[in-house]
């Protein structure tokens, strides 16, 4: 399973590829929405992981992309920020977001929801 990856914290997206690589997720990392589009219409991805506040192009600007392709509109999303109010999960929700996680959280809940998201993705196939 290919796993995109955007997040413009050079450090935690470098934790969050190791901890899905070592976890046997091929990871596409990269720095900001925009890379992260290019590379998706280039590269494919099965699942993709969000972060909202990101330059040049954030996540749900992304997601509203992912969301209106003919080819990616079924990619499970899972948003990440460090905004965790209510309303805030419900905006990600209702943005089309499959998942939302709350920023600061522990690795093996990522782990878990990526796990959830490769599940329904098999369970289609």
């Amino acid at each position: 399973m290919k796993v995109l990856l955007a997040d413009d914290d050079d450090n935690f997206r470098m934790l969050l590829s190791e901890i899905l690589q070592d976890e046997g997720f091929e990871v596409s990392a990269h720095e900001n929405g925009q890379l992260a589009w290019e590379a998706l219409q280039a590269e494919g991805a099965d699942i993709a992981v969000l972060d909202v506040n990101m330059p040049e192009m954030g996540g749900f600007e992304l997601l509203k992309l992912i969301r209106e392709s003919n080819s990616l509109a079924g990619l499970p999303v899972l948003m990440m920020t460090v905004r965790s109010a209510v309303t805030d999960q419900v905006e990600g929700y209702d943005s089309g977001a499959d998942d939302y996680l709350a920023k600061p959280f522990a690795n093996e809940v990522l782990v878990a929801r990526v796990r959830v998201l490769e599940r329904r993705i098999l369970g289609a196939a």
